[in-house]
This record gives structure tokens, C-alpha cells and sequence, in this order.
């Protein structure tokens, strides 16, 4: 897999190919993926799209070298706003499509509050944090101390106990009770929500929280019976709906602060 030098170390990536004139996907993944955790779902979306697409590990997870600093409440900004830019002006990449799932999706965010997107498609977005935050994550411990978590990760991430380690730890801290990005955000870029109704670690609040903070047009899917991953329990679903959104609100957009 190709490695990309960055101040922050050696991330490990994919680009698929895709029409060159068109504005490149770039998937984000959530807090214990990685870019073999995405599985076929990138270059599906690719497919249906047209489009490339970049796919990254970000530092501690997957193949990617180790994080350099350790992990605070403010790391989503940091990779939104430091990280993110640095790799996409590293590799070329423009004005991109940001597809963010969990963590990811809060990152995406943050990036597009700063720099351009064409779009941005969320999936599972944390803005603040919930009591369901920490049940989920409560429950991911018992899984993870279980040995059945601890196997998946295992799969795909050089360090699974460290890439579960700074995850929940982090989350599960006092100083991320009080954690928000609600008063970050910028994005006039149009921005897809998704969101399983059976989500373990959100409630349909933080789309209605995003609704209120984002200033472009909003579109929201709340599939039946689908948990945090909705990209992998339907991805036929999800597929369908960044198309029709794309072929729809893809175009230019002015940039935070009104300049493009």
C-alpha cells in the first residue's frame, strides 16, 4: 500500500481512479477504522460516482506509522484542520467530496469549516457528547475485554490495543464530558446526514444539532433498523443516496467565510 511522508509520520493510503476533471472522494474513517476497515464501500462509492477517491489511515491506526502527540480533546480539530490539509496539498487533492463516518465525520466537518468542499456526506457525526457516547463505548470495553473486539481489530490495525486504548480512554474522560464542535463549524458546503435510527454511540440529536450549524443546503437519511455502521449494513442504501445528493448539490460552493 502506498505510504505518504508527513510531519505527522507515514500514512498509509489508497487512491482509486476515477474521472480526473471531477472533484476527488476522500473517506474518513471513524475511531477504530482504518482503510482496510472500509472494506468494498469506497470503491463502490467510486464506481457509482465516477469519481476518485483518496482513503487513509490516520496516525495509530491501520498501517499508518504511530501519532507523535498523544491524543486530547482537541484531536478532530487537529486532523480536520492540521493533519487533513497537510495530505491533501501533499497528494494534490482539490476542493473534495469528504466522506466521514463517526469521528471521521465530525473531522470532515471541521476540515470543510476551514478550506473548500465541494460536499460533504457524514455518517454516524458527533457534535457534542451525549450519555450515549458513553454507553456505547461502555459496551465496545465489554466486547474489547471479551477478546471478540480485540480479534476484529486485530485484522486490520498494526496496534489494536493501542488504537482501542487512545479511542476509549479519550471518550470516556472527564474532559470530554464537556466536548463540542457545535460553535466550530463554518460549512456552507451542502452536507448529506445519515444515520442508522438504532445508532449505539449517538441520538438523532446531533442531526439536528449539524441542521442548525451548517449554513448550506442539509439532506437527511435515517435508515430503519441500522446501527453506527450504516455504510456497511446497507450500503446499497447509502450508495444510492450520496449519488442522487451529488448529482444534485455538487457544484461550486462558496467557502467558509464567504470567499472561494
Amino acid at each position: 500500500m502506498p505510504v505518504a511522508d508527513t510531519r505527522h509520520g507515514p500514512i498509509e493510503h489508497v487512491v482509486i481512479d476515477g474521472d480526473p476533471s471531477r472533484s476527488p472522494l476522500v473517506f474518513l474513517h471513524g475511531g477504530l477504522g482504518c482503510v482496510a476497515a472500509w472494506g468494498r464501500f469506497p470503491a463502490a462509492v467510486a464506481a457509482a460516482t465516477g469519481r476518485r477517491a483518496l482513503v487513509y489511515s490516520r496516525p495509530g491506526n491501520g498501517g499508518s506509522g504511530p501519532a507523535k502527540s498523544p491524543r486530547t480533546s482537541r484531536y478532530m480539530h487537529e486532523q480536520g484542520q492540521r493533519f487533513l490539509p497537510e495530505l491533501l496539498d501533499l497528494l494534490g487533492i482539490q476542493d473534495p467530496v469528504l466522506i466521514g463516518h463517526s469521528d471521521g465525520a465530525s473531522t470532515a466537518l471541521l476540515y470543510a469549516s476551514v478550506r473548500p468542499a465541494e460536499a460533504v456526506v457524514v455518517m454516524g457525526p458527533h457534535l457534542y457528547f451525549e450519555e450515549a457516547n458513553r454507553t456505547g463505548i461502555e459496551a465496545a470495553r465489554a466486547a474489547y475485554a471479551a477478546g471478540s473486539l480485540y480479534g476484529r481489530l486485530a485484522l486490520v490495525h498494526d496496534d489494536p490495543r493501542g488504537v482501542f486504548t487512545n479511542w476509549s480512554e479519550l471518550w470516556l474522560s472527564d474532559e470530554f464530558r464537556s466536548w463540542s464542535i457545535e460553535k466550530d463549524l463554518d460549512v456552507a458546503a451542502p452536507v448529506l446526514m445519515i444515520q442508522g435510527d438504532r445508532d449505539e454511540y449517538g441520538t438523532l440529536g446531533q442531526l439536528d444539532a449539524l441542521e442548525r450549524a451548517v449554513r448550506g443546503p442539509v439532506r437527511r437519511l435515517v435508515p430503519e433498523g441500522v446501527d453506527h455502521y450504516p455504510h456497511l449494513a446497507c450500503p446499497d442504501v447509502v450508495i444510492e443516496a450520496i449519488t442522487g445528493f451529488l448529482a444534485e448539490h455538487a457544484a461550486d460552493v462558496p467557502a467558509p467565510g464567504g470567499a472561494r
